[in-house]
């Protein structure tokens, strides 16, 4: 589940982040009916207003802290994989060097709009209008490791605006150690503008040996759902599915789960982050919660003997805050599957990376350099199951 978080962590202040509780504070403005992740634990690790703790639940739950400086997606599921960084991707508070801008733009033969702090959403409103009428890109970042470059479909054709993310690639991500570049492709009038499914990430290739290495290694297949290929920049992934919406990736990780009979499936559910925490939507965020709800009631039943789900988030992005950035946060920790026992409490793990060391012992491919396993506190029984599988919902 991209963005949601579960409460502050110690070092919040230092990232502006004072308060932040995505989960709760939603929480705390609209009553969440979310009866499966109830019965999962949830309450049991996040305070949640009128949703009450249940006396049994029937996975094993906690929460994680970020080891790792930073609070973006590539810098969370790198750490889900194992890998814990020292030091931030570098990020551009006051805009990108105007002589960087100036090489890009003799790289791309088009002078460029922006070139500031923004909301996706905000910035395209802003100078969208602008951005039709003279065909210049506009470049933005955020309070993350961003180059975010916004055309409208109709001006700028995809394909063409991939090719000016993979130059800015090459300058900023190759040159700069920026974490992504990311294509913001859009359609519509002034002041009705919406941006597509047609996003596309660049991010740098991780900066160690992950979980989907070692699995990919091993011969296990690592099926990506989402925007998952791009966070790891198609390392150690078998089959890349990406999709338009939450609702779409919940359809694929359902399919995958009949078709692949062994190995990882790793998904990201992307609208919580873009379509309602960056746009402090608290309504459309509450919503999205509720429907994730059902659709996990759907997969449970389904799960088979060696299966084993996981429900978690890489940060935080809580919208009931002034800010429309990513918030420094606790994430849940659900685990659950025919062979899980019940009603676990695995406490707060000190890194992302746990959960990575406890899946590369379950498949048999650790340990990787970080992160403690957790796996015999949950499992039932004292051998490893023959032919595990994993659905991961992050």
């Amino acid at each position: 589940m991209d963005s949601v978080g579960i409460g502050e962590l110690p070092d919040a202040a230092a990232y502006g982040d004072q308060g932040s509780n995505t989960l709760g504070n939603i929480a705390r403005n609209r009553r969440l009916q979310i009866p499966t992740l109830r019965s999962l634990g949830l309450p049991r690790v996040v305070p949640l207003r009128d949703v009450e703790p249940i006396a049994s639940p029937i996975a094993c739950y906690g929460r994680m802290a970020e080891a790792s400086a930073g609070k973006d997606s590539v810098t969370g599921h790198w750490e889900i994989a194992g890998i814990v960084l020292d030091s931030p991707f570098p990020t551009f508070p006051r805009g990108f060097p105007q002589d960087l801008l100036a090489a890009y733009e003799a790289r791309i033969g088009r002078r460029v709009l922006g070139n500031t702090v923004a909301s996706g959403t905000a910035i395209i409103d802003a100078l969208g209008a602008e951005h039709m009428r003279t065909g210049l890109p506009i470049v933005y970042t955020s309070a993350d490791s961003v180059f975010q470059i916004a055309a409208h479909e109709e001006i700028v054709p995809v394909p063409e605006l991939y090719r000016f993310c993979e130059a800015a690639y090459e300058m900023v991500g190759e040159g700069l150690g920026v974490g992504r570049v990311i294509a913001r492709p859009f359609v519509g009038v002034p002041g009705r503008f919406t941006r597509t499914a047609n996003r596309k990430d660049y991010a740098l290739p991780p900066r160690g040996e992950t979980l989907l290495d070692r699995l990919q290694a091993a011969g296990w297949p690592v099926v990506a759902v989402g925007k998952i290929e791009d966070l790891f920049a198609g390392r150690g992934v078998s089959r890349a599915i990406h999709t338009a919406s939450d609702d779409e990736g919940m359809d694929v990780v359902e399919r995958m789960m009949e078709e692949t009979e062994r190995g990882l499936i790793f998904a990201n559910l992307v609208d919580f982050d873009t379509q309602f925490g960056h746009r402090n939507d608290v309504a459309g965020y509450a919503a999205n919660i509720e429907r994730f709800d059902a659709r996990l009631a759907e997969i449970l039943p389904r799960l088979r003997a060696g299966d084993l789900l996981v429900v978690t988030a890489d940060h935080g992005n809580d919208p009931t805050t002034p800010s429309t950035d990513h918030s420094r946060e606790y994430v849940p920790l659900l685990v659950t599957g025919p062979q899980v026992e019940q009603g676990v409490d695995v406490g707060t793990r000190s890194t992302f990376a746990d959960l990575g060391q406890t899946l590369a012992d379950l498949f048999g491919v650790g340990p990787l350099a970080n992160g403690t396993s957790f796996l015999r506190e949950i499992r039932k029984g004292d051998s490893h199951t023959s032919s595990p599988r994993s659905e991961e919902e992050v």
